[in-house]
Order: structure tokens, then sequence, then C-alpha cells
């Protein structure tokens, strides 16, 4: 599986962005997505994630009620709506995967339970 995010940006705090995250391959040894950033000088953390079968959401409390993670029909592309933007939102967005098996709830956030990454998107929110 390989995967392309895309539809980062510069945004105005406030602003809205959405992110897209395209698979391709073997799409159907996936059971969810995962999305997570990563800002200048920071470690990278978890967003939000997607895992199906049951269509279960996951967010990181310092984005729920902005963003929401959803996907097409297909199970072929994730997105990440992220409305009221603000500066602290600036990172780089990589979309993850993994294959083979649903990362259990407690894991979810776990960016070593996802081993396939996508190249990551900017996004840079302006105060």
């Amino acid at each position: 599986v390989q995967l392309q995010a895309s539809g980062g940006g510069l945004v105005q705090a406030g602003g809205s962005l959405r992110l897209s995250c395209v698979a391709s391959g073997s799409t159907f040894s996936m059971y969810g997505m995962g999305w997570f950033r990563q800002a200048p000088g920071k470690e990278r953390e978890f967003v939000a994630a997607y895992r199906w079968p049951g269509d279960n959401t996951y967010y990181a409390d310092s984005v729920k009620g902005r963003f929401t993670v959803s996907r097409d029909n297909a199970k072929t592309t994730t997105y990440l709506q992220m409305t009221n933007l603000a500066p602290e939102d600036t990172a780089i967005y990589y979309c993850a995967t993994r294959l083979g098996s649903r990362i259990i709830t407690s894991a979810i956030a776990n960016q070593r339970m996802y081993h396939t990454w996508g190249q990551g998107t900017q996004l840079t929110v302006s105060s």
C-alpha cells in the first residue's frame, strides 16, 4: 500500500482546510487510517484516526471539536477536515495505516502501530 497525502497550504488563523490521503495498492488489507503531525522542533504526535469496520473515529484532545476525520465509501481516501485553525496547528501532517489487522482502541494513538506512512503535507497557519 502507498499513501499520498495532499491538501496542505497556508491558511489564516480561524480558517479551514481539508487534507486528503489517497491509498493505492492492496487497500483491502487496510483497517483504518491515522493522521499525525510534526511541528518544527517537536515530536510527531497523534491527531486523529478513522478505523473500520465500525467507522470508529478518534481525536487528540487538542483538535477535538475542530477536526473531523472521514473516508470515502471506496475506503481509498481518508480526509481530515480542519476548522478554526490556529498557529499551533502549523505542522507537517502525515497519514499512516497498518496492514492486515485493526489497531485496538488503546493503541490507536501510538504511531508505532502504524507501519505504512505517507510523505506528509505542510500546513502553515498564520496569525
